[in-house]
């Protein structure tokens, strides 16, 4: 839902990041056969609905609440200091964790580190592009930003700011029009298969570069998570377009400013408890 903060930062975060692709993987060829015989018990345990229905249920739960009672976009628009100061203390404390699990400045790390960060602050510049609103386009948009929301430090929502379907798709969520949802849910669907796969292979192969070019690509978000940012602004047929966003510094500690350093202090110390209930789990 936020531009710029990736579902994936957060499953890594909460420690859930590798039991999700492998409960995504297991929509195989191996379940059509268990659906096939109907051999329920086994589809349940295959699929790990245990792990997958509890955060389903809590991604529509968020999407609906986040889109028809409380509209995040707009919030996003209207207070984008307090909403970005969060998720800006989730980020960097998610990225001292990260750290911490692996050796970051030893042998070829450094360069992955570099190669990650580079690459983020590639993705987080781009500029948005006016494109089609053919099925076909939605059906690339759904699958593009799940295969963003589930690598850690690029966000799907952003990749839909750049593809200039957010404001779209999030809306067509909030009437539930079909028309759109529908080739987007398959594009979705289609890029969870896909990428689910490439990332756990990169993962089981390569495990400590891929994790350490996900931190560089952490940092380099952060480009575009702090919370004071000088935005430029275009007017295309009547409407404002987002052309560029560079951070800066605030020029006083008003109130915004205080707010928005004490939410970031809440998502560090938030971060920081996950971690240790996360660390208590596994020792258990």
């Amino acid at each position: 839902m936020v531009p710029g903060v990736s579902g994936g930062t957060i499953a890594f975060i909460t420690g859930i990041y590798e039991r999700l692709l492998q409960a995504i993987q297991s929509f195989n060829i191996e379940l059509l056969h268990l659906v096939r015989r109907r051999e329920f018990r086994s589809i349940f345990l295959h699929t790990d609905l245990v792990f997958l229905i509890p955060l389903v249920l809590g991604i529509f739960s968020a999407l609906l609440f986040f889109t028809r009672i409380i509209p995040l976009p707009a919030l996003i628009k209207s207070h984008p200091e307090l909403v970005y100061g969060l998720f800006f203390g989730l980020i960097l404390a998610s990225i001292v964790v990260l750290s911490r699990t692996i050796r970051v400045f030893s042998g070829w790390n450094p360069l992955w580190l570099t190669l990650g960060a580079v690459t983020g602050l590639i993705l987080v510049n781009l500029i948005p592009v006016q494109t089609p609103t053919n099925s076909w386009f939605i059906f690339l948009c759904g699958a593009l930003a799940i295969s963003a929301m589930i690598l850690p430090g690029i966000s799907g929502s952003f990749i839909l700011l750049i593809m200039h379907k957010y404001i779209y798709i999030f809306s067509a969520i909030g009437r539930l029009d079909l028309t759109i949802l529908i080739p987007f849910a398959l594009g979705i669907c289609y890029g969870l298969m896909l990428f689910s796969r490439l990332l756990n292979w990169l993962l089981k192969r390569f495990h400590q570069q891929s994790l350490t070019t996900i931190i560089g690509i952490l940092i380099g978000s952060l480009w575009i998570i702090w919370p004071f940012q000088q935005r430029d602004y275009v007017t295309i047929n009547g409407r404002e377009k987002l052309l560029g966003s560079t951070p800066i510094f605030p020029e006083q500690l008003d109130q915004t400013v205080f707010y928005s350093l004490t939410l970031a202090l809440l998502g560090i110390v938030l971060v920081a408890m996950i971690h240790t209930l996360s660390k208590r789990r596994h020792s258990d």
